[in-house]
């Protein structure tokens, strides 16, 4: 007779046979798991991780509630509902999967598999709706004459470097900073490609590379050669003289952005959503996007454009048509 593997089944399973372990088998077990986790996951995974943990124990002490596992299923519809209005349902799904893995963690079934919780954050979607903030867009045109009215002191030099790479590359933030002087390769057109050792959709690091434009390589020789950087170091740096030369944080990265263009709203994530807004209006399709902006579904590159697909849309073709054309066309009978 043929076996059909089910999932839950053998959660199921495996979860009774854990239950019937000595509890110093089960401790072993949980540190074991703690060691893996640490080593599996990205440090910035994990900070969230015992942040959302740490959020949940308030939130529980402040109503009463245990916040050790197994946790009911109702406190953690609760908890949905409390969050709700406050946090975007991606924020609350995000601080579920921390919980959800507060268990795995202990071996024990998670509560937020439960059609409790299930409903609670439906029921937060249909309220207060599913939208994702999205960091506002910064195109090429806005940066390169934020670039064009700095000087040449040494922290314009180096903030050219950085608005050049941003604008250019498409890369978050942490993969900005992340950048070596040795992963700029030269280009015969005067060109480079920027190697990307690691990012959010590649963790385990098997690479891939983004674009700088030429101006963007003179830029950034020319910081490398005033701060006399090695090939090894940093390619982005502090900008004070003698200043010790580490990586740039992402948050400094959004500063940087903030006080070259004049603008409090953007981020580090604006060049990206603004490179996007930029290949739509000249009519770059998705899959020349995605590979750009490295990513390896359409859905997050298609969010960012909706404003600009929609004035592209026949709809807005249309009202275009009409205008330019002074009159309207009789209708067919």
């Amino acid at each position: 007779m043929k076996l059909i593997f089910d999932r839950d089944t053998e959660r199921a399973e495996m979860l009774t046979s854990l239950a019937n372990t000595t509890p110093t088998r089960r401790e072993e077990l949980i540190e074991e798991y703690r060691r893996r986790s640490e080593a599996a996951f990205a440090p910035e995974t994990l900070r969230n991780y015992k942040m959302v943990v740490r959020l949940f124990g308030d939130w529980c002490e402040k109503n009463g509630y245990s916040p050790e596992p197994p946790i009911d299923p109702r406190v953690l519809a609760s908890w949905v509902d409390d969050m709700g209005g406050r946090l975007a349902a991606n924020s609350i799904e995000t601080r579920l999967w921390a919980i959800a893995e507060l268990h795995r963690s202990n071996f024990l079934p998670s509560p937020t598999r439960h059609r409790m919780v299930d409903l609670a954050l439906k029921g937060v979607k249909r309220k207060y709706g599913a939208h994702t903030n999205q960091a506002p867009p910064l195109g090429k045109k806005e940066v390169i004459l934020a670039i064009d009215r700095l000087g040449k002191t040494r922290q314009n030099i180096r903030d050219k470097a950085v608005l050049w790479v941003a604008t250019d590359s498409w890369c978050r933030a942490s993969e900005i900073v992340a950048f070596k002087v040795k992963d700029l390769i030269r280009q015969d057109d005067d060109s480079s490609l920027l190697y990307v050792r690691r990012s959010k959709t590649d963790t385990y690091g098997q690479g891939d590379y983004a674009f700088l434009s030429g101006r963007g390589t003179k830029a950034v020789l020319d910081w490398i050669e005033l701060a006399k950087l090695q090939p090894t170091e940093p390619l982005l740096t502090k900008s004070q003289q003698g200043a010790k030369r580490v990586a740039m944080s992402p948050s400094t990265i959004s500063r940087i952005m903030k006080r070259c263009t004049g603008r409090k709203d953007v981020s580090a994530h604006s060049t990206r959503v603004g490179g996007v807004h930029d290949a739509f209006r000249i009519g770059c399709d998705l899959s020349s996007i995605m590979v750009a902006g490295r990513w390896t579904s359409p859905e997050m590159p298609a969010r960012y454009g909706r404003r600009i697909r929609a004035s592209q849309s026949a709809a807005a073709e249309v009202s275009r048509a009409y205008e330019q054309g002074g009159q309207h066309q009789s209708e067919d009978p």
